[in-house]
């Protein structure tokens, strides 16, 4: 699958870096706002929240900033809206939405699939359905060519470790502690360990996320990542200081995991 996901992996390859991956949550504040604002401040890929009401992976910082959409009157409609308006300035920069499974089963996964595609997204991570059951999902997914993304865990050996990387496809996302966003980091060389794993397996590019809040943790991790992500953090600054707040930090985390390899 060629989308703008491999595109913009190749391109970090070819300049020997890592990429920077900022999480937003669709609907918290000016999210259209700071997601028009987030590549000129450094982020390669966009994820982009879809607001859930119970968001069993995500620590307390996301699980705010969801309320807080959903008390705005956030849909997953509106999200695909989001990005829309988006893509209609911004033509290469990957999204990744990021989510659960009970508002795009409601949707229908064709529909979901079919709008996606529509608001130019380029992936899916969809946190709470193991590759046993999301069949119906990929299959809508790839009609359409939209990555479907699957977690690794520290806690995925090699067998769990070859279903989770079979028809995965853009890249693996790499939990790098066990518990919820916004958790401690996991120790670097340990990281560093399950990256060469889970690449040799899939043969993709690796981003770790899950509790990397600080640009020494992010430059520490991109040492040895395809990419960094940072949503609590990124989700906090938005809360307390708007768009210029969140845009701030995305410069330095974007700096820091972009000089990590020079």
């Amino acid at each position: 699958m060629t989308n703008r996901l491999t595109t913009r992996f190749a391109e970090l390859e070819a300049y020997g870096r890592s990429g920077f991956v900022a999480y937003i949550m669709a609907g918290d504040g000016d999210s259209e706002g700071l997601l028009k604002a987030l590549p000129e401040a450094g982020a390669d890929v966009i994820e982009l929240g879809m607001p859930f009401t119970d968001p069993m992976a995500d620590g307390a910082s996301i699980q705010a900033a969801a309320l807080r959409s959903l008390d705005a009157g956030m849909t997953l409609s509106g999200t695909l809206k989001q990005a829309r308006e988006f893509r209609k300035d911004d033509h290469v920069t990957p999204i990744v939405l990021m989510g659960y499974a009970n508002p795009i089963h409601h949707m229908g996964w064709e529909a979901f699939a079919k709008q996606a595609a529509q608001s130019g997204v380029d992936g899916l991570i969809c946190v709470d359905i193991p590759p046993e059951e999301d069949a119906e999902l990929r299959e809508s997914l790839d009609k359409v060519g939209i990555a479907l993304i699957r977690l690794a865990t520290p806690t995925t050996d090699d067998a769990r470790l070859a279903i989770v990387v079979e028809n995965t496809s853009g890249f693996v996302y790499y939990v790098s502690t066990t518990g919820v966003t916004g958790a401690g980091t996991g120790v670097v060389t340990q990281v560093e360990e399950a990256v060469g794993r889970v690449k040799k397996a899939s043969g993709l590019p690796v981003v770790v996320g899950f509790g990397v809040r600080t640009p020494d943790q992010a430059k520490a991790i991109a040492k040895c990542a395809d990419a960094v992500v940072v949503g609590s953090a990124i989700v906090d600054a938005m809360h307390e200081g708007g768009v210029e707040g969140a845009t701030d930090l995305v410069k330095t985390l974007s700096a820091a995991v972009h000089g990590a390899k020079k």
